[in-house]
C-alpha cells in the first residue's frame, strides 16, 4: 500500500511540475512573474521560456515516466535537480540574506528531494554502481 501511495505522490508532484512547464512555455513573462523574475527584452523571454520549461519538464518526465514504469531510476533526475536547485538557494540566503517569502520554494524543492530519494528507496531501481558502472 506504501508503494501505492508513493507512486501516487510522485505522479501528482510531476503532474503539477508539467503544468509549471507549460506555463513557462506558454506565458513565460506571466510564469516568471510568480518566481519573483522579470525578463528584461526578447533574450531574457526565450531564457525564461528555454530554462525553466526544461527544468520543470524535465523533471515532470522523469517522475511522472518513472512512477508509471515503477523504475525508481528516473527519479534519481529530479532529485538531482531540486537539490542543487535548494543548494543554490541555501548559498544565496547564507551570502544575500532571507527574502520575503523564501521559505516557500526551499520547503517545495526540499520535499521534491525527500519524495524522489524515498521513492527511490522503496521503488524498484538499480544499484548506484550500475548506473554510474
Amino acid at each position: 500500500m506504501m508503494r501505492l501511495i508513493l507512486t501516487a505522490l510522485v505522479f501528482l508532484a510531476g503532474l503539477f511540475d508539467l503544468f509549471l512547464a507549460i506555463g513557462f512555455l506558454t506565458g513565460p513573462e506571466q510564469a516568471a512573474m510568480g518566481f519573483g523574475i522579470a525578463a528584461t527584452g526578447v533574450g531574457g523571454v526565450s531564457t525564461i521560456r528555454a530554462d525553466f520549461t526544461s527544468f520543470f519538464g524535465v523533471a515532470a518526465f522523469c517522475m511522472m515516466w518513472g512512477a508509471w514504469r515503477r523504475n525508481a531510476d528516473l527519479m534519481l533526475v529530479p532529485a538531482l535537480l531540486f537539490g542543487t536547485s535548494f543548494v543554490g538557494r541555501a548559498i544565496n540566503l547564507a551570502v544575500t540574506g532571507a527574502y520575503p517569502g523564501w521559505p516557500v520554494p526551499m520547503a517545495v524543492e526540499a520535499a521534491h528531494v525527500v519524495l524522489m530519494l524515498a521513492a527511490w528507496r522503496l521503488l524498484p531501481h538499480h544499484k548506484l554502481g550500475e548506473i554510474a558502472g
